[in-house]
């Protein structure tokens, strides 16, 4: 492959992400770290995602941003749901903020929850706590992002909180997931374990980063078997899985 990337990065907008994960601090370490494709997946919403797409912009990186958010399933199992536009993605994120528990954030106990600008600018702050959990099972999630164009993705499936295999003891693998996220896929996958998961899925290694120094320099992208060449080669057969 000739490209990296990172699917999976918060911003100040998420409650745990620091404060220095700004739009266009997201946009240069990513260049710095030479990435060539990364998305935005806050906590249940979008509303920072076209900030980093227009920070990437104006400064003139070689960046392609993908709006996105994580989101956590009635069963408080996180699930990364990426989507082809800008316009998709905000249209999901309210559908997504409407399902959230209404329960206001305490900024002091779990942090703030900042709308920013391209150039830092403050927009306001969500009122409702972004971490907690939504209406939407599971079972939903898969048609949930199709609905909009999109892909829905199986969070760090190997992680001991809000995975898959943590809340609900195995992968659901009669839901449409064609692609799974695995953290630490070499020691996931250590001789032969967890067949399941693979069965022809493409497997993501993302940062989840939720500070700039959590980025990750990327490697290649694993697509089994060879495969697209070029961002957008990935993304026509990422949206079309």
């Amino acid at each position: 492959m000739a490209f990296s990337y990172d699917l999976h990065i918060h911003s100040c907008l998420s409650p745990c992400g620091d404060d220095d994960m700004t739009p266009p601090n997201i946009a240069n370490m990513a260049a710095l770290l030479g990435l060539d494709l990364i998305a935005v997946t806050d906590h249940n919403s979008c509303r920072n995602a076209g900030a980093v797409m227009a920070a990437a912009q104006k400064m003139g990186l070689p960046l392609r941003v993908l709006a996105g958010m994580e989101v956590t399933t009635a069963e408080e199992v996180h699930v990364v749901c990426l989507f082809p536009t800008l316009t998709a993605a905000q249209a999901a994120g309210e559908e997504v903020e409407a399902a959230l528990l209404p329960v206001k954030n305490k900024p002091e106990i779990f942090g703030r929850q900042r709308i920013v600008g391209p150039e830092e600018e403050p927009l306001g702050e969500v009122e409702n706590l972004l971490i907690n959990a939504t209406s939407l099972s599971i079972d939903d999630l898969p048609g949930f992002a199709r609905g909009y164009g999109g892909i829905a993705i199986p969070a760090h499936v190997d992680r001991t909180s809000n995975s898959v295999f943590a809340n609900l003891g195995y992968f659901p693998d009669y839901l449409d997931f064609p692609v799974a996220e695995v953290w630490k896929p070499e020691e996931f996958f250590r001789d032969g374990a967890h067949p399941e998961v693979r069965q022809g899925r493409l497997i993501l290694k993302n940062s989840d980063a939720h500070r700039l120094e959590d980025m990750k320099e990327g490697g290649p992208c694993p697509w089994p078997g060879g495969g697209p060449e070029t961002v957008e080669e990935f993304l026509a057969a990422l949206f079309g899985r």
